[in-house]
């Protein structure tokens, strides 16, 4: 990701964290502020419709849309939705986009499987404790 990448997510962030009912956001003029004031609920359940557009994109691209081009912009259009959806739910938790690139950067070389098996042994792990 490139550094003005990480700070469009960052401004994006800083504007979902201004929206939190907390901090003055209005549910009445808000979009970001009516999904936090209703609760995770709310949210997630917008991520969950995000995600299931996201892999109907994909699968439209990839049986050859007669627009190539407009099916690929669909597909993107779709995955800013999921990660706006995804950062709200970060941030009700207390997150921001940097806690994720942080943990892609942790992962960064590993081989997925690898990976993927740890994180399966460290569960059996606390599971068993």
């Amino acid at each position: 990701m490139s550094p003005s990448s990480t700070d469009s997510l960052a401004r994006l962030a800083a504007v979902i964290d201004s929206r939190k009912p907390a901090a003055g956001g209005d549910p009445q003029t808000s979009y970001v502020a009516r999904l936090l004031h209703k609760g995770p609920d709310a949210f997630l359940k917008k991520v969950g419709e995000e995600a299931t557009e996201v892999v109907m994109a994909a699968k439209d691209l990839a049986h050859g849309p007669a627009d190539v081009a407009a099916g690929r912009a669909a597909l993107v259009g779709e995955v800013a939705d999921l990660w706006f959806h995804t950062m709200i739910a970060l941030a009700h938790f207390g997150l921001s986009p940097a806690d994720v690139v942080a943990e892609l950067e942790r992962r960064e070389g590993l081989s997925g499987l690898d990976e993927k098996a740890l994180r399966k042994a460290q569960a059996r792990e606390s599971g068993s404790a």
